[in-house]
């Protein structure tokens, strides 16, 4: 029989660690063909994800991958990762958590069926307002801040 890996169990056990203490687990991915993230915010093949209960929807984490959906930019967007790929999840408030080696190239898990797209939907900016930078509403790009700003959405921190 097979050895089993012990590294869903440990993200499962870190992740619910988070959340008992009231920090936001994040996950840091190496990127690669079996990966389903959006690909615009990926930064030398490597995503992080703001994986909080409040910024994502389904969250499952199983002992082959993890799948949920986000939002990017106001768009919900299905993310898929296999377990091989993730390498560390940790609090972003205190940078707490566990790292690991991402084991690319072995067979993951089939991806999920493709539902039919839904429709998309995005704001149209008032006449007044100007133009911002695309940026995501609970994932996305590295703004190079020391963590969330106080009484707004956290942000994203990345970790080398």
């Amino acid at each position: 029989m097979a050895e089993i890996s012990t590294k869903p169990y440990m993200l499962r056990a870190i992740y619910e660690w988070c959340t008992d203490s009231g920090y936001t687990p994040y996950l840091a991915v190496k990127v690669d063909s079996a990966t389903t993230v959006p690909m615009e915010y990926v930064k030398k093949g490597e995503i992080v994800l703001n994986i909080s209960y409040g910024a994502t929807s389904g969250l499952k984490m199983d002992n082959d991958s993890i799948r949920f959906h986000a939002r990017f930019g106001g768009v919900s967007r299905e993310i898929f990762i296999p377990v091989n790929n993730v390498m560390a999840i940790y609090a972003n408030e205190n940078g707490q958590g566990m790292a690991f080696e991402p084991v690319l190239g072995q067979a993951p898990a089939p991806a999920p069926a493709a539902e039919p797209p839904a429709p998309a939907l995005s704001s149209v900016p008032s006449p007044s307002a100007a133009p911002a930078p695309a940026k995501s509403e609970d994932n996305g790009p590295d703004d190079g801040g020391d963590g969330p700003k106080k009484g707004g959405r956290p942000t994203l921190t990345r970790i080398k």
